[in-house]
């Protein structure tokens, strides 16, 4: 009998100090991921830091969560768009840069709906939000922070106080998510190639004309209306735009 209770103690200990490695690492070496910690640091980079962020410093639950979204859809089976629904897509996203100039909630609201509509056709979920970032993050991880925030100016409303983000602010968020939109359609680093917004509607010959006929370099009304598609310098993403 005290044999038996011997055996049983140590089996006890030993199966508690396994358990307690595992947790230590973070569960990571329980889910077969390569590279434990480190290498979701590596994948997930300002991604990583949110999610340890969100998770008020805890490690061990972040690392648990990226590995669960690795889990999930590492894997995951998408096409690719061809030529026509490429196009279609260009010339929305063009129209969507026009309207930034009349309200850059609606642009912001127009992109955030493209882009989830453009992540479902590909084979990424399209219907909850959350699970379409979890996906997103885990192939795009470099461009999730700004697909995030450029949701969370859609969902502001105009009109009321505060509705109405900073032009800036929207134009950065628009630009930079555009890095994950020509990533999804098939034109990585090619955003510059993107066709540019139409002229308004009405525009007289004479406004056209203007930035060859105007001093201060040629800006002339590109240089006073706050597009988004115009990269300024400061922006640091190292494209240039259409």
């Amino acid at each position: 009998m005290t044999v038996w209770l011997i055996i049983i103690v140590v089996v006890a200990a030993v199966a508690a100090a396994a358990l307690l490695l595992m947790r230590t690492r973070g569960g990571i070496a329980a889910l077969g991921l390569p590279g434990g910690p480190r290498g979701l640091r590596r994948r997930f980079g300002p991604e990583y830091d949110r999610t340890v962020e969100r998770h008020d410093g805890d490690r061990k639950a972040a690392e648990k969560e990226l590995a669960r979204r690795v889990r999930a859809y590492g894997k995951l089976r998408t096409v690719r768009l061809d030529p026509a629904a490429r196009g279609r897509y260009d010339a929305e996203w063009s129209l969507i840069q026009q309207h930034f100039v009349d309200s850059p909630v609606r642009a912001a609201a127009e992109a955030d709906a493209l882009i989830a509509r453009l992540a479902g056709e590909l084979g990424y979920p399209a219907e909850e939000y959350d699970e379409r970032v979890s996906a997103l993050s885990v192939h795009y991880p470099r461009h999730i922070g700004d697909y995030r925030r450029l949701h969370g100016l859609a969902q502001r409303e105009p009109g009321r106080a505060g509705g109405e983000p900073p032009t800036e602010e929207a134009r950065t968020a628009l630009l930079r998510t555009r890095e994950l939109y020509t990533e999804l359609a098939g034109r990585p680093g090619t955003s510059a190639t993107l066709p540019k917004a139409p002229e308004a509607p009405g525009t007289p010959e004479n406004e056209k004309a203007a930035p060859a006929r105007e001093g201060g370099g040629g800006r002339g009304l590109a240089g006073r209306v706050p597009t988004p598609w115009a990269m300024r310098r400061g922006d640091g993403r190292g494209g240039s735009a259409s």
